[in-house]
């Protein structure tokens, strides 16, 4: 398909439609001053038409001016500020430990794909570029910027880390991007970020995306952007009109079958849960079941994330058990699946993990998983994310199921060479630790081990007593 960020990589597969032309008054990018390098590896990468966003946002950003971007993922928003930023960076020479551009971005996966999306065309003006994350070395990215990089893609934790360091001077920073502000604040991110952008050059062009463009993000936008074009081209996830989005309605002891059905079936499907143990649970319940699955989430380290997540791109994983690490930046082509296996409890955080699907013109489904008490608590989220969902009740088995997500009994042979798990009929079996969720099982489950916990203690004291000859 083509993404809007990057090249076609589906080899031609002629079962797959292509996406909809961006818009048919958009200008070509011929007409709108890039460098003539940049537009060969435009062409050579087959990018035929600029999307709206780009449409919208080149023009002003090519001549300098500030510019508020307001888009979700997917839609675009890499080139619509990347290739600016290294068309008027092209030429100059940065000095060590002195960038010339600076990306900020508020995780590591993003990080990767916006210089993933970028390199070709860094490449092709003999710009360089370096990629300054956490969970990698710092040495190794000390030594980059003392070698001298013109771009740097950053997330704000581990850019602090090098600023203070004094490994990274921002002064001659002229060209500023805030990608996913909004999150960035939401992470806690905000005192960061705003020490950045008093650092770099106060002159300099600043450019700020975002999905939302409220409080915290609000606050920047004043502060930092002079006079800036605003571009809201893009509508919010839950406006997407090839999105179908689904609440199903599970009883909590078959809450667990359910969720293993779906996984087995046939294509990709992203899984998000509320904390890092339940994702970990999850992952190892799915693999004992047969079916490929892995685990994302900030307690696992960069190296593993990017394996993990290359692994599910190529299809060699089809499952991603992911916490909301995972909700923002990320693109797959052809994930036309979301289960929300503990719902969210935010708006934002909804429309965010539904936005990993049914992207650059694409269909998708988002599930969310909700047990009878839930059901008023999700009808006001979605209503308030702008979604209005379809509300069945399910049980495992069942062709309704199978109908609106493609679930199917897994093969139930372990990978991994793990222990022989139960087939289909039993995944009732519950894996403890699914997030937030009240579940009746967790209770019982809870008793049995303090039981257990206290034989344990009573057979250790009666020995130490026969050790005394007591």
């Amino acid at each position: 398909m083509n993404h809007p960020d990057r090249p076609d990589t589906s080899h031609g597969d002629p079962a797959r439609p292509e996406p909809p032309t961006p818009t048919a008054s958009s200008a070509a990018f011929a007409d709108m001053g890039l460098p003539a390098e940049v537009l060969r590896t435009l062409a050579e990468l087959g990018v035929r038409e600029p999307f709206p966003i780009q449409a919208a946002t080149l023009p002003s950003a090519l001549a300098g001016r500030d510019v508020l971007g307001r888009g979700r993922t997917g839609s675009g928003k890499t080139l619509a500020f990347g290739l600016p930023l290294l068309a008027r960076t092209a030429g100059r020479r940065a000095e060590p430990k002195q960038p010339l551009a600076l990306v900020l971005v508020p995780t590591r996966e993003l990080a990767q794909q916006v210089t993933e999306a970028l390199a070709p065309y860094a490449d092709a003006l003999r710009l360089r570029m370096a990629t300054v994350v956490g969970g990698v070395s710092i040495g190794r990215q000390a030594a980059a910027l003392r070698d001298g990089v013109e771009v740097v893609v950053a997330t704000p934790g581990r850019l602090h880390d090098l600023i203070e360091r004094r490994a990274c001077r921002l002064g001659r920073v002229r060209i500023t991007v805030l990608d996913e502000a909004d999150q960035m604040c939401d992470m806690g991110f905000l005192p960061q970020v705003t020490e950045v952008l008093d650092q770099v050059h106060a002159d300099g062009q600043r450019m700020l995306f975002s999905a939302t463009l409220d409080r915290d993000v609000d606050q920047l936008v004043h502060r930092y952007l002079h006079d800036p074009v605003v571009h809201s081209v893009d509508p919010s996830a839950g406006a997407v009109t090839t999105m179908d989005h689904h609440v199903l309605v599970v009883h909590g002891p078959d809450r667990y079958a359910v969720t293993t059905e779906i996984a087995a079936r046939d294509g990709r499907v992203l899984l998000f849960l509320d904390t890092k143990h339940a994702v970990d649970l999850l992952t190892r319940h799915l693999r004992a079941n047969g079916v490929h699955a892995a685990a994302l989430h900030s307690g696992k380290s960069q190296p593993q994330r990017t394996r993990t997540l290359a692994q599910f791109k190529n299809g060699q994983v089809t499952v991603l058990v992911a916490t909301n690490v995972a909700a923002r930046g990320l693109h797959v082509d052809d994930l036309d699946l979301v289960v929300n296996v503990d719902p969210p409890t935010d708006p934002k955080d909804y429309l965010h993990r539904a936005g990993r699907t049914a992207r650059a013109g694409r269909s998708g489904i988002v599930v969310t998983l909700v047990l009878s008490a839930q059901r008023r608590e999700m009808s006001r989220l979605t209503a308030e994310a702008g979604v209005e969902p379809t509300v069945t009740k399910v049980r495992s088995g069942e062709a309704e199921l199978s109908r609106i997500t493609g679930a199917k009994a897994p093969s139930g042979t372990p990978l991994d060479g793990g222990p022989a798990a139960p087939r289909a009929k039993n995944t009732n079996a519950p894996f403890r630790g699914l997030g937030t969720s009240k579940d009746a099982s967790r209770g019982t489950g809870g008793k049995s081990r303090k039981a257990s916990e206290a034989r344990k203690l009573a057979e250790a004291r009666q020995a130490a007593r026969v050790r005394r000859g007591g």
